[in-house]
């Protein structure tokens, strides 16, 4: 594996970890509130907006050319 390939899979770790982080009990909690943006509760606009963001994270990490 080239460096290349191993900096690719430290990255994706780094991304797998941060998902984890984001969709943890903890961190979950503290956007599960009664307020609402948009009439759309806080909480889901959380989850929607990080999982698109990790997406999009995830998408630019695996297209990057040397």
């Amino acid at each position: 594996m080239d460096k290349f390939q191993r900096l690719r899979s430290q990255r994706l770790t780094a991304l797998f970890l941060l998902g984890c982080l984001l969709f943890n009990y903890p961190v979950l909690t503290i956007f599960d509130q009664n307020g609402l943006i948009g009439g759309i509760p806080i909480l889901y606009i959380y989850i929607f907006v990080s999982w698109a963001a990790l997406i999009g994270l995830t998408a630019l990490v695996i297209e990057w050319r040397k």
